[in-house]
């Protein structure tokens, strides 16, 4: 009984051998004419794409610039004296020749008023003299010294107007008041500093340094594009000035921009940082794909390039480029692709060489 059992395992072995075996060979020749037949299934990726196109790009250099108002001073007494009115409020706005700063002139004022009774008294013998001459009462040295004596007495007055008018510190022109620190009855020394005072206007100035290599292609009237930060938007400035001379020590020349003021847009203060983008050169045409389509790496930047096989079925293959600025949602290429190739735009981040892909239509570069 036991051998009859070990025999009919022997046998159930063989059989269910012989049988996988048939399945294994049936299953190859099956996989072997469907390849044949090119019915096998193939991974595909669902992408879009874009065709690299041709935009107008000047090549560009970015310099800090700092902006200043067209009329700037640091508003400074000429005369010593001590304080009698203040009227500077900083961040106040104030029209040309608004009283800031009187000094006491209590003493000129009084030099005044008795050269005014001098200078009335020399015009009265002035005439006299004269009303003498024409009677033969007088000669002509009287009338020259009587006109002598008007003048010096007019001149002393004219001085004493002069002292209470440097005394008497007013806006030069219409102006934001800055930071002060002088109250009544303060003694100032001659020179001491009163406040800043930065001109509203309707422009503002930006100065910034370029390489001399720059400096020579820019002529007044050219533009130059503004931002106070990479979220603000871009303005235009004119230049209108570049300096005649070369910093010995950094070989960069000093370059001057008019910004007008825009609707809508912030003033940029006196004083602030600015990215300033310096045109080099003209405008060429360059090959410009959209963002999403460039791909960056370790081993360098590369896209997708999109084209069909000898069947005819579309498949993406990486291609090594070189990668330039951003212009807005676009990407310049500088090497490695050419005008009117199709690239894989959104989807190219699942890519990889030879994958087959399902295309949607070509969106046209924006």
């Amino acid at each position: 009984m036991n051998r009859q059992s070990w025999i009919g395992s022997i046998l159930l072995l063989g059989a269910l051998a012989g049988i996988g075996a048939g399945l294994t060979a049936w299953k190859r020749s099956e996989i072997r004419a469907s390849a044949d037949s090119g019915g096998g299934y193939e991974p595909m990726e669902a992408i879009t794409i874009a065709v690299a196109e041709s935009r107008p790009y000047v090549r560009t250099t970015t310099a800090i610039g700092t902006v200043h108002a067209l009329q700037s001073v640091r508003l400074r007494n000429e005369l010593a004296g001590t304080v009698r009115e203040v009227h500077l409020t900083p961040g106040e706005v104030v029209e040309q020749g608004t009283l800031l700063v009187l000094l006491d002139v209590s003493v000129e004022t009084a030099e005044q008023q008795a050269q005014e009774a001098q200078v009335a008294l020399a015009e009265t013998m002035l005439g006299r003299v004269e009303r003498a001459l024409e009677k033969g009462g007088a000669s002509e040295i009287d009338v020259d010294r009587a006109r002598a004596e008007r003048d010096v007495a007019r001149a002393h007055l004219a001085r004493t107007r002069a002292v209470i008018d440097r005394k008497t510190v007013r806006a030069p022109f219409r102006a934001r008041v800055g930071m002060s620190d002088v109250h009544v009855g303060q003694y100032l020394n001659e020179g001491s500093e009163l406040t800043t005072l930065q001109g509203v206007d309707e422009a503002v100035h930006i100065d910034f340094s370029v390489a001399q290599a720059v400096a020579v292609r820019l002529r007044e009237g050219s533009e130059v594009e503004i931002a106070a930060d990479e979220s603000a938007p871009v303005r235009r400035a004119s230049i209108v000035a570049v300096d005649s001379r070369v910093d010995s020590a950094t070989r960069n020349a000093w370059v001057r921009a008019r910004l007008d003021a825009a609707p809508g847009l912030a003033v940029l203060s006196p004083g602030a940082a600015v990215r300033v983008r310096v045109p080099i050169g003209d405008a060429a045409p360059a090959v410009v794909v959209p963002v999403s389509a460039l791909r960056r790496g370790p081993a360098g930047d590369h896209v997708y390039v999109v084209a069909p096989d000898d069947q005819g079925v579309p498949r993406a293959h990486m291609r090594m480029v070189k990668g330039g600025p951003m212009l807005g949602d676009l990407v310049l290429i500088v090497e490695g692709l050419a005008l009117g190739e199709q690239v894989a735009a959104s989807g190219s981040f699942k890519l990889r060489e030879g994958v087959k892909v399902a295309v949607a239509p070509a969106a046209p570069v924006q």
